[in-house]
């Protein structure tokens, strides 16, 4: 690649157990690696988890230490770009730092910070709010993960709303229909021969698991039989009633796997019968997508990006009404043609996310950014 520019990514999601962020910066850096058409090095304040991976597919990876994710940003990655051999940073991680003395784009996932700030950390708020205004301003451009997030960035954050591109994530192809005995096998593993109700994710207030396991007493109430509810993803920040309930319950049938392996996580997606993420807000949500790609049916919350991330392959339930998260789910569970006719469509609605459409159109962006 003689004389591409150079791309300095911000890869602290990388370091610590991957989230959502995680998932995005590695598979899109993974894909822009691919077109060859810029350089990319990725940097952070400690070793990325996935280093070897990356520097397989040619991405340079650094890092320079520091104790914290935000010192770093804020204090040894700008001596970093100042050395002059970067010509673009993109932060998958919202904010830059406030001195930053190369051409920069931020991918902003959502405004959680702004529009749920109790439903974050003291440690995440104070990492966020100070940085949003100043790096929303300095960016050249803004990606947006959605067309919600993108209208939310413009309301909130008026000045922006001229540099603000939206390019949908992609899901990654390990996701996909299982096969009869992958089903099979999974649903035996978990002690469940005739399916059960899926949801994956942190489990944390915003993500309202609470009403999902309303839902399921519910169903379970009108039918004994109605199938167990499996709960796949780590516990979050402000769970612990939560993991009281949860645990009150597992003798009823419901199942809290934890983290588990991506691997996996797969199999668990392709065993269900129905996903349900009734999150009071995504800037996309991801699970909902990659339960999709797995040709699921799927329940989600009528808010925020969630009714245009799965389009006509889901139903849509107001989050705070358990009665009608029950309804959708149960239309799903009592009608074999309705199923098939959403895992159809899901499989469709899935086709519009990838991650080669999403690497070619954020590096169009890198060289707007440049120019």
């Amino acid at each position: 690649m003689p004389g591409a520019p150079t791309v300095a990514v911000d890869l602290r999601a990388l370091v610590p157990a991957a989230t959502g962020i995680g998932v995005y910066t590695r598979s899109l850096l993974l894909a822009l690696a691919e077109l060859r058409g810029m350089r990319y090095v990725g940097m952070a304040h400690r070793p990325p988890r996935q280093t070897a991976e990356l520097e397989a597919a040619g991405i340079a990876v650094e890092h320079q230490r520091a104790p914290l994710g935000v010192l770093w940003q804020q204090l040894r990655l700008p001596r970093r770009l100042s050395r002059g051999d970067i010509d673009l940073l993109w932060s998958p991680l919202i904010t830059l730092p406030l001195r930053c003395p190369v051409p920069a784009v931020a991918t902003v996932h959502d405004l959680t910070a702004v529009l749920f700030p109790e439903a974050h950390t003291f440690k995440v708020r104070w990492s966020l709010l100070p940085f949003l205004r100043p790096s929303f301003e300095q960016a050249r451009r803004l990606v947006t993960i959605s067309e919600a997030t993108a209208r939310d960035l413009a309301f909130h954050f008026p000045q922006c709303r001229e540099r603000v591109r939206v390019i949908y994530p992609g899901i990654d192809a390990e996701f996909r229909p299982g096969t009869a005995e992958e089903i099979a096998a999974t649903r035996r593993e978990l002690a469940a021969p005739e399916g059960y109700i899926l949801y994956a994710g942190t489990l944390e207030p915003r993500k309202n698991v609470g009403a999902l396991i309303d839902a399921w007493e519910l169903l379970r109430a009108e039918d004994p039989q109605a199938p167990p509810l499996v709960l796949a993803g780590p516990y979050g920040w402000g769970s612990e009633r939560l993991a009281r309930r949860i645990a009150e319950l597992e003798a009823e049938g419901l199942r809290a796997l934890g983290r588990i392996e991506r691997s996996r996580l797969v199999r668990v997606f392709q065993g269900a019968r129905v996903f349900v993420y009734p999150s009071l807000y995504e800037g996309f949500g991801l699970p909902a997508a990659e339960a999709l790609a797995c040709g699921l049916p799927v329940v989600v919350s009528n808010t925020s990006s969630l009714p245009e991330v799965v389009g006509d392959a889901g139903l849509l339930a107001d989050p705070g009404d358990a009665g009608a998260l029950a309804a959708r789910i149960q239309s799903i569970l009592a009608s074999p043609e309705r199923a098939a006719i959403l895992s159809a469509r899901a499989l469709q609605q899935a086709a519009r996310f990838r991650w080669d459409r999403a690497a070619r159109e954020m590096e169009e962006v890198f060289r707007e950014a440049i120019a």
